[in-house]
């Protein structure tokens, strides 16, 4: 082959459109080639000795250009070229993704008082992910929390919450959420557009998202990890109950701040075991 290379993220993962363009001195293409599913590039256009410009571009990554020389014998060796994504960090590799229970959290932050806060978690969950392979932002996200698995450290409290004062959930068990779209929002940031079917009813919902790396786990898996925080107004989903416990000081307040800590395995289920 006159021309290879491998083609690959900050991360290591492989960019599979990516798409290798050569120039000749004076700017001429003489050869364009895509990147396999490996990201690897072998084309057998024959390409005469001397020195060319390669170009490497790919949706969703800054173009990079370098010199590479053709032997007299007609090979050139680009070797592994490094892309970095545009607008922010690297993401995790295409394709599906399913997120751990045992490794990830979601969690409730509510006023108490007007001077304390409560901490609460879902301890029952289930959640997909679908990493986009050419437009990040067709990426996808779905998730469905058991309602009734909601705790604060306290039994009584936990039992009102889930009476038809706030979660109800005898007549609505679960609490999900859909994406709807994702949208670069900072150079490490994204927001997941998305809808909440909470308490029936449904509300369109942005997580503000964070990436935090790849890497392997001790069972021979490809983990990914993720933070996303957002806020919700409680009398948006129909839970108007309160208590004044004095002129103005609610006892809980009106709204709730979510925090999730994610970690993905790759592939459609988990890992037994």
């Amino acid at each position: 082959m006159p021309v290879t290379a491998r083609i690959r993220t900050r991360d290591g993962w492989a960019v599979s459109h990516a798409v290798v363009t050569v120039t000749d001195m004076t700017g001429t293409q003489v050869l364009r080639a895509e990147a396999d599913a490996e990201g690897a590039v072998r084309d057998g256009t024959p390409l005469e000795p001397g020195p060319y410009t390669v170009i490497v571009t790919a949706v969703g990554y800054a173009p990079t250009a370098s010199s590479a020389i053709v032997t007299a014998s007609g090979r050139a060796e680009v070797g592994t070229v490094t892309l970095a994504r545009v607008g922010g960090a690297e993401l995790p590799p295409p394709g599906p993704w399913t997120v751990d229970p045992a490794h990830s959290s979601v969690g409730a932050v509510a006023q108490h008082l007007g001077i304390s806060s409560v901490h609460g978690r879902f301890t029952d969950f289930t959640a997909a992910i679908e990493v986009a392979p050419d437009d990040v932002t067709k990426s996808r996200v779905e998730a469905v929390i058991r309602a009734a698995s909601i705790d604060t450290g306290n039994a009584m409290r936990d039992d009102h919450l889930r009476s038809a004062d706030f979660l109800d959930v005898e007549r609505y068990p679960e609490i999900t959420y859909r994406s709807t779209g994702l949208v670069v929002a900072g150079t490490d940031r994204w927001t997941v557009r998305g809808e909440l079917a909470m308490r029936g009813v449904v509300r369109p919902v942005d997580l503000d998202l964070a990436y935090l790396g790849t890497g392997a786990d001790p069972w021979g898996g490809t983990r990914a990890a993720f933070k996303a925080t957002t806020q919700l107004r409680r009398e948006d989903f129909a839970m108007n109950y309160n208590q004044v416990v004095q002129a103005g000081i609610a006892a809980i307040g009106t709204t709730l701040k979510v925090e999730l800590d994610v970690q993905a395995v790759q592939g459609e289920s988990l890992p037994q075991g």
